[in-house]
């Protein structure tokens, strides 16, 4: 029977764990087995720059803190080491660094996930990796309104042109 101690560490360890997964905007499970330590230091620095959260933990853990959260559904997936991914601020993040990083690696395999205190499913995960990242779609729309805002400047200066040479012409 485990210590008094180690029995209320590992409560705290729930606690803390079940208030993260709570406030989190998202969240993917993926097994990392067969990663090796490059590819590892790899993943985590691509997930820290994304601002994600990410650890290897304890199904049991993890499977109390879940309930607690409110996340039921993420008992099947939790099978084998697990790695959770969770993101406070953007709800793809996750999704979208774990999904491109799993096509390039084979030995990365997304289990799972949650999207705003549901629990979604794999396919549910690839399409939110596919949407391309908030900074992508800012600059993708200032783009187009560029474009938009320079074609009219062309078209205005044409028609003063226009109306210049219409006024030299009489």
């Amino acid at each position: 029977m485990p210590s008094a101690k180690v029995l209320e560490t590992k409560k705290n360890l729930v606690a803390e764990l079940t208030e993260k997964l709570s406030s989190a905007q998202a969240g993917v499970l993926v097994d990392y087995r067969g990663l090796t330590v490059e590819q590892d230091t790899k993943l985590r620095t691509q997930l820290r720059e994304a601002g994600v959260e990410y650890k290897v933990i304890k199904n049991t853990m993890l499977r109390f803190a879940a309930k607690n959260a409110g996340l039921d559904g993420l008992e099947s997936v939790l099978e084998n080491p697990t790695s959770l991914a969770i993101c406070a601020e953007d709800p793809i993040a996750p999704a979208s660094v774990l999904t491109k990083f799993a096509k390039d690696n084979e030995a990365l395999e997304i289990k799972g996930g949650f999207l705003e205190g549901k629990v979604v499913d794999l396919a549910t995960i690839e399409k939110l990796g596919s949407i391309p990242s908030k900074e992508t779609l800012i600059a993708q729309t200032v783009g187009g309104l560029n474009s938009i805002i320079t074609s009219f400047a062309i078209v205005i200066d044409q028609i003063a042109k226009k109306k210049a040479a219409e006024e030299a012409a009489e």
